[in-house]
């Protein structure tokens, strides 16, 4: 369908990749793999048609609809959500306006033999042929639809777009990405703003309605659902895999097994030739065959072994001070902003050593409750921290509030403390900042930099009541698996919020849900919860 014939990037006189071909057929769901740097947003844009490559193309059919989400995009600020999502299908209602003012024309013109005339005939004959090949829909239903799986409400549909966060601009622009039905949908990190509801949905859309996809994404639940072939760009090149993301982990380590040993016998080979040429080099007899070997070895291609991040340190928060039984306490806890209710009659407690999630749609009331247990806000009834809690606290804007002014090994220095010192560099390695990146300063930081220097600072400093907000955002796999590691073996209280499953999944015992104003306690894992809740989602927004 789509053809990727010999792209090469270069910056600076530097390859980014070079010679990468591929073709997207119908129905392929892509997961576009590899290390941070390694390409893959390039790779995407290229195929969006946002970017040019350095050498090579892109090609597909005339028609062809390519649709593409980065990860950083925001929609118009001049009409209401229901608007601007309608938006979708503009080139259809402009083909429908455009037929019908060239009837209204041809109703008063009497020139029949002109060319003008014939002209206005052949288009409108082509616009209808197009229009009236399109499937029969329901425009305003398809856009409610859309619009409630990612989250939503009818209230919200006549709100003016500026009155949302990025984070919902962005599922207003996937939702009219969805309702185009491209033949190729390309998605960025699609996942970094929408809860876990709506990830479900979305999920369901991709395998269901989508045509061709192609993901880049840390969510390893959402890639390993939705995709059924994994292109991984590493060292300028990629590998092919007719597999997802798990499966292709286990080719990936059998690939680098056998390179690890083909690598191995040439380089065997390599010595061998080599004490030949010192031995005999200058004796006229060997004359030959040291020319010989010496070219066979100036020709030879070396194998090279797969990039791979070897950062394996075991993060542990130090320890810390036992707090009393019931760390967190809430009693007829209600809060509303104005006439909007957030939730009420909120009644639960948090034991000692619990690990639990809080989960829910964005706007239920999540980072709300997280505010009344810090004593950020004010709030109806009774909330409490129990004797001796010392808090940890990662929020969403965490990375917002470093300082600037300093490196980020200052940065770290500052909180460390005693023999973890001598750590600090192995630690800020493991998160991906090696070499001379420890002497930048944060004020030149990526986001996802900060955030990740933020989670580092915070892993560093002695609690026994630890809150998560949305921690993975902007980590990528093996940052998630390092960091997971962390809160696993944490013997204090734990509170996550996060949207993202393969992080939940094994760290909580308990799951909190934010629905309708109320909270909701379950005694269950969140494998438990989940697998519930995405029966009752697909019921609900019935996708089949």
């Amino acid at each position: 369908m789509i053809s990727v014939d010999g792209l090469a990037v270069e910056f600076s006189g530097q390859t980014l990749f070079k010679g990468v071909s591929f073709v997207v057929n119908e129905m392929d769901k892509i997961a576009l793999m590899g290390k941070n740097g390694a390409g893959k947003s390039t790779m995407m844009k290229i195929i969006a048609g946002e970017q040019k490559a350095t050498k090579g193309k892109v090609s597909c059919p005339k028609d062809t609809v390519i649709a593409y989400l980065p990860q950083h995009l925001l929609t118009e600020d001049n009409c209401t959500v229901f608007e601007e999502a309608s938006k979708a299908f503009k080139q259809v209602f402009e083909m429908r306006d455009e037929m019908a003012q060239i009837n209204k024309e041809l109703e008063t013109r009497t020139d029949y033999e002109s060319a003008g005339y014939m002209n206005l005939i052949e288009r409108v004959s082509d616009l209808g042929e197009k229009f009236y090949a399109l499937e029969e829909v329901n425009y305003d239903a398809e856009v409610e639809k859309a619009l409630k799986g990612l989250g939503f409400k009818r209230e919200d549909f006549h709100r003016q777009t500026n009155e949302f966060s990025g984070g919902w601009r962005m599922r207003i622009e996937l939702v009219k990405i969805l309702l185009q039905k491209p033949d190729l949908i390309l998605l960025d990190e699609p996942t970094n703003h929408i809860d876990i509801e709506s990830v479900i949905w979305l999920e369901q859309f991709l395998i269901h309605k989508a045509k061709a996809v192609i993901v880049i994404s840390h969510d390893r639940a959402f890639i390993d659902n939705i995709t059924n072939r994994t292109i991984e760009v590493t060292m300028g090149r990629i590998y092919d895999y007719k597999a997802n993301y798990s499966h292709y982990l286990q080719l990936r380590e059998e690939r680098r097994m056998h390179q690890l040993k083909a690598h191995a016998e040439q380089q065997k080979i390599i010595a061998d030739n080599r004490v030949f040429i010192d031995r005999f080099k200058g004796t006229y007899s060997k004359t030959n065959q040291v020319n010989s070997r010496e070219r066979m070895l100036e020709k030879l291609a070396i194998i090279e072994i797969d990039e791979i991040d070897t950062a394996a340190l075991k993060l542990r928060f130090p320890p810390s001070s036992r707090s009393g039984d019931y760390p967190v306490t809430a009693k007829d806890l209600s809060k509303k902003y104005q006439e909007h209710v957030v939730f009420q009659d909120a009644s639960f407690s948090i034991s000692r050593g619990e690990k639990v999630s809080f989960v829910g749609r964005n706007g239920e009331g999540k980072s709300t409750m997280i505010k009344a247990i810090l004593g950020e806000i004010e709030v109806e009834g009774e909330c409490a921290l129990g004797h001796n809690v010392k808090v940890g606290y990662f929020a969403q804007n965490q990375a917002s509030l470093l300082d600037p002014s300093l490196s980020i090994f200052q940065t770290i220095d500052e909180v460390a403390k005693g023999e973890i010192r001598t750590q600090i560099k192995n630690i800020l390695g493991a998160f991906m900042f090696k070499g001379d990146d420890i002497d930048k300063k944060v004020s030149v930081l990526s986001g996802g930099e900060k955030t990740r220097l933020a989670m580092v600072k915070l892993l560093l400093e002695p609690v026994n009541l630890l809150i998560l907000d949305e921690p993975t955002n902007h980590l990528d796999l093996k940052s998630k698996d390092v960091l997971k590691e962390a809160p696993k073996a944490f013997d204090g209280t734990l509170i996550l919020v996060s949207h993202d499953r393969d992080f939940l999944q094994g760290l909580s015992e308990k799951v909190f849900e934010f629905k309708d104003r109320r909270v909701i306690e379950h005694f269950e894992t969140i494998d438990a919860f989940l697998e519930r809740n995405r029966i009752s989602n697909l019921k609900e927004i019935d996708l089949k």
